[in-house]
């Protein structure tokens, strides 16, 4: 599983489709995170930068990973699968795959935040739990890729209509009363907003919400995806 992992890794970065997320999150800091938070309330910016991030990135996430589970051609996904020991191994693998990219290009832009939140004195703990955000975030956007790649959405028309309205829906179901059904944006972005103490207060629960939004989502996924291949 591994291996198939870093080969469809080394096969999307070697396509260079990585180019375009690390781009839009090369302009994204140069544009937006390079000017640091200032003024009496610092600390609290710095902390809200954290929430910012990973709403910002959600759909950039989501939009990598169908990027790289669609590079395989479908007749090298094909022997990718008749390979594998495991009928859930391709799946799972892809994954991985494009998890680990997103973490990467979650590593890469939360570095400006995470200098200037050290540098203005805000709380350790509450550093960590800005950190911490992006990595269930990052997977849940993941899925949300992964629901609009080929595997699942042949004609890619479809497939980039349906990413789109999907970051949509989250969006829209987070504003409502079926916010229990969506990826907990706003929360998380109130409760950075609201200074370092209210982060930390919510942050179990922000992480508790998003793993089982994610369980939930990623075993549909798993169903799915198999009965195509």
């Amino acid at each position: 599983m591994i291996a198939l992992a870093r080969f469809q890794v080394e096969g999307y970065v070697r396509s260079l489709r990585v180019l375009h997320p690390v781009i839009v999150v090369a302009l994204v800091m140069v544009l937006v995170l390079v000017q640091g938070p200032g003024g009496p309330e610092r600390v609290q910016l710095s902390v809200g930068t954290f929430g910012d991030v990973a709403a910002f990135m959600f759909p950039i996430w989501a939009w990598t990973a169908r990027a790289l589970l669609d590079t395989q051609p479908d007749e090298q996904r094909a022997l990718s699968a008749t390979a594998a020991r495991h009928r859930w191994t391709p799946t799972w693998a892809g994954l991985i795959a494009a998890y680990a990219v997103n973490l990467g290009l979650g590593v890469i832009v939360l570095a400006i935040p995470l200098v200037q939140a050290l540098q203005v004195g805000a709380p350790g703990r509450a550093i960590l739990a800005g950190c911490a955000l992006s990595a269930p975030v990052a997977f849940a956007g993941t899925l949300l890729g992964a629901w609009t790649s080929r595997a699942v959405i042949p004609d890619s028309g479809v497939s980039l209509l349906a990413l789109l309205g999907g970051a949509t829906v989250v969006l829209l179901l987070g504003l409502g009363r079926l916010s229990w059904l969506s990826v907990p944006m706003i929360e998380w972005l109130r409760a950075a907003h609201d200074g370092p103490d209210r982060f930390l207060a919510d942050f179990p629960g922000l992480m508790l919400h998003l793993g089982l939004w994610s369980a939930v989502v990623g075993a549909a996924y798993m169903f799915v995806a198999r009965l195509r291949h």
